[in-house]
């Protein structure tokens, strides 16, 4: 087990990763306060067992998988579950899925009985590496993902890869994107390793999935620590993101993983960046061949307008200042946020990678 520390002052919280984590590490975090846990239906249904052994006794709300829990009518049923079960403000909410559960659950406990504090457990790549730190919870409104949030740290994060072993190839291949951008914009050495590692790293138990993991972690904990609420530094880890939000909030069906989208929205953003004369050609080839061997998409589908992408790009919740900005790279490791280009030349990248 590997423990760092998001370090914000009075509200530092440890991150543990590994593999085959105690569960007494929960049991030390709650200290015998009153619990509740919001819980992913198809992780209750895959790991029953590993469940039991770390919820114990602790009432469970679950909630369907998928993005479609991240509504408002949704907080508004489990808040009214934490009345009639009589958790008040000494109680803890422990997150137990992936990054669709890490929010709802942290809106929840931010918005319930004006907050109450709770507990990262997430049980995918992608919330292991990314999604479970910083403090970021929200719900979406119709046609604008994450419209409502708040910055609501947790008391601590457990990322235990033993959940790892019943996640599908697809959604570890979304985390995978996720690790592979937060090694784009931090540390171009990692970023090596796991392009000469490709395929390997859609094995669980790869020797240098752990590693990863845990110097992605080190990388957020990092940024975050140095700006909490996303007003400079923070912004650099949307690379990819602007588009990415986009295509999750335009569909097709069945819906995007959010890596998936992530990684064409970086495939796009560097191409963009060689057309604004910042981004070397060879940074695009690099990722292209990574996504490819990983078997995450290069292309937008055909029934998607360039048009229709830009409207909902205009709508997203990262706009400053009435204009969408993007992360551009001039090299691995130098990124450059809140970048503004003329919605034409983004209309052009878009119909290169097949928008209509």
């Amino acid at each position: 087990m590997r423990t760092l520390a998001v370090e914000l002052g009075p509200r530092r919280y440890p991150v543990h990763v590994g593999r085959e984590l105690p569960p007494a590490l929960l049991a030390e975090v709650l200290a015998g306060r009153p619990a509740a846990a919001v819980v992913d239906a198809r992780l209750a249904r895959r790991q029953g067992p590993r469940l039991d052994a770390w919820l114990g006794g602790l009432p469970r709300l679950t909630v369907p998988s998928g993005e479609g829990s991240k509504r408002l009518v949704r907080v508004e049923r489990l808040a009214g579950r934490l009345l009639e079960l009589g958790l008040g403000r000494d109680g803890v909410l422990v997150a137990a899925g992936g990054g669709v559960v890490g929010d709802l659950a942290g809106f929840l406990a931010a918005s319930y009985l004006r907050g109450v504090p709770f507990v990262q457990l997430p049980t995918t790549l992608l919330a292991q590496v990314d999604a479970s730190l910083g403090g970021k919870t929200a719900v979406h409104l119709a046609g604008a993902r994450n419209a409502l949030g708040f910055f609501h740290q947790p008391l601590a994060v457990m990322a235990d890869l033993a959940w790892l072993d019943t996640l599908s190839r697809r959604d570890l291949r979304a985390g995978l994107a996720e690790l592979v951008k937060t090694m784009a914009v931090a540390d171009p050495a990692w970023l090596e390793r796991l392009a000469a590692a490709g395929p390997a790293l859609l094995d669980p138990h790869a020797p240098l999935l752990e590693a990863a993991v845990t110097a992605s972690c080190r990388h957020k904990a990092a940024v975050v620590a140095a700006d909490e609420r996303e007003d400079g530094r923070r912004r650099v880890l949307n690379f990819g993101h602007t588009l990415a939000h986009a295509l999750e909030a335009a569909g097709p069906r069945p819906a995007w993983r959010h890596g998936e989208a992530v990684a064409l929205g970086m495939l796009a953003a560097l191409r963009l960046g060689e057309r604004e004369g910042i981004t070397p050609p060879a940074l695009r080839r690099c990722l292209t061949g990574l996504f490819g061997s990983l078997g995450l998409p290069g292309r937008l589908p055909p029934d998607l307008a360039a048009a229709r992408l830009l409207a909902l790009m205009d709508r997203d919740k990262k706009r400053r200042g009435g204009r969408v900005e993007f992360v551009l790279l001039e090299a691995w490791g130098r990124p450059r946020a809140g970048i503004v280009v003329a919605p034409s030349r983004v209309a052009a990248v878009l119909r290169e990678f097949g928008a209509a």
